[in-house]
C-alpha cells in the first residue's frame, strides 16, 4: 500500500507574527502522525510580512508550499485555492491563529483512517465568547437549519479533513458567494465530528466583526436555500387577503351605517407599514439579483501572484476546471 500523505491548508492575512510559533507548534504534530505531510499557506493578500515569513520557513523546510494572491480575495476564496492546489489522500483546513490546535489533528487522521470522509472540528468552550456572539450564532443555526434543511452540524468550525474524494467534489463547486461549511455537508459523504476546546488567540484580535458575520450569514443562507423568496409571496398573499377582507368591512359598514371621516394617522401608519415590507422584499429580492450578477459575470475566485515551493497553478476557467 502507497505511503498516504496529507496536507494542512492554512489561509493567512496579516499574520506575520503567527507564521513562527504555529510552525513550532504544528510541524512535531505532523511529524507524529506518520504520514507524508506538507503544509500550503494561501496568502489572502497581507500587506505585512507575512510572505516573508513564509519564505523564511520554507527555505528550511522542502514541505512548506505557498500561494500569495494578488490582492485580498477573502478567507473562502483562500480556502478554495487551497483545496484546488492540494495534491494529497487528504487535505486539513485550518486558521493561522493556533485556536484550531494542532495537537487535535491526530484525532482527525484516526477519523479519516476509520472511514470518514470529511471530518468536522467541533468548538467545544464557548466561555470566552460575549453573550451576544453566542446569541448570534445560535440564532443563525437554528434559522440556517430551518432554512437549508438542517444539514450543518451545530458548532462546526472552518477546522476540517477532507479526504481526497471530497475535495474532488469541492473542487467542482464554482460559485462566487462561498459558505465553505454549508459545501461541505452539500457534498455529503461519510461525516465525523472531533470535539476540541479553543484556546485563546496569542497575538492580535479577530477580524470578523458583526458585520462580516452578518454577511456571512447572508451568503450562507442565500447559498443554499430559496425560502426568503418563496416567504415573501406567501406574505404578499396574506397582506393582499387581509386588505380584501378590510376593504369589505369598510364597504358593508358604508352602505349600512354610513362611514365617518377616516383618521389621518391610520393613514399614515399603513402606508409606512406596507411601504416598508416592499422595501424589505426588494431588498431580499435584490440579494438574490445581486449574487446572479457575480455569478453570470464568471470571473476568477481569486488571483494568484507568487508560489513558494510549487510550480505556479493554471488559472482554470470555471468551465474548465477539472473534476478531480
Amino acid at each position: 500500500m502507497p505511503h498516504q500523505s496529507l496536507c494542512v491548508i492554512i489561509p493567512v492575512l496579516n499574520e506575520e507574527r503567527m507564521i513562527g510559533p504555529l510552525a513550532e507548534a504544528l510541524f512535531p504534530v505532523l511529524e507524529g502522525t506518520g504520514l507524508d505531510w506538507s503544509v500550503l499557506f494561501v496568502d489572502d493578500g497581507s500587506t505585512d510580512g507575512t510572505m516573508a515569513g513564509i519564505r523564511a520557513l520554507a527555505a528550511g523546510n522542502p514541505r512548506v508550499k505557498a500561494l500569495s494572491f494578488s490582492r485580498n480575495f477573502g478567507k473562502e476564496q483562500a480556502m478554495a485555492a487551497g483545496l484546488r492546489a492540494a495534491d494529497a489522500d487528504a487535505v486539513i483546513l485550518m486558521d493561522a491563529d493556533l485556536q484550531h490546535p494542532p495537537a487535535a489533528i491526530p484525532a482527525f487522521v484516526a477519523q479519516w483512517k476509520a472511514g470518514a470522509q470529511i471530518v468536522y472540528g467541533q468548538r467545544g468552550n464557548r466561555e470566552a465568547d460575549s453573550f451576544m456572539r453566542r446569541a448570534t450564532s445560535d440564532a443563525f443555526h437554528a434559522v440556517y437549519g430551518a432554512m437549508a434543511g438542517g444539514r450543518l452540524p451545530r458548532g462546526i468550525v472552518d477546522f476540517v479533513l477532507l479526504d481526497r474524494a471530497a475535495v474532488a467534489a469541492m473542487n467542482r463547486l464554482d460559485e462566487r458567494a462561498r459558505f465553505t461549511k454549508g459545501m461541505f455537508a452539500w457534498i455529503g459523504f461519510r461525516a465525523a465530528v472531533v470535539p476540541f476546546d479553543s484556546p485563546d488567540r496569542l497575538i492580535g484580535e479577530t477580524r470578523f466583526n458583526y458585520l462580516k458575520l452578518l454577511r456571512f450569514a447572508l451568503d450562507g443562507i442565500a447559498s443554499f436555500s430559496t425560502l426568503p423568496l418563496r416567504m415573501w409571496t406567501y406574505i404578499g398573499g396574506t397582506i393582499s387577503l387581509l386588505a380584501l377582507i378590510y376593504a369589505a368591512y369598510f364597504l358593508i359598514k358604508t352602505l349600512l351605517f354610513h362611514t365617518d371621516v377616516p383618521g389621518f394617522p391610520s393613514i399614515i401608519v399603513s402606508i409606512m407599514f406596507f411601504s416598508g415590507v416592499q422595501l424589505l422584499s426588494l431588498g431580499i429580492i435584490g440579494e438574490y439579483v445581486g449574487r446572479i450578477f457575480e455569478e453570470v459575470k464568471r470571473r476568477p475566485l481569486y488571483i494568484v501572484a507568487e508560489t513558494v515551493g510549487m510550480e505556479a497553478p493554471a488559472e482554470i476557467a470555471p468551465d474548465k476546471a477539472p473534476d478531480a
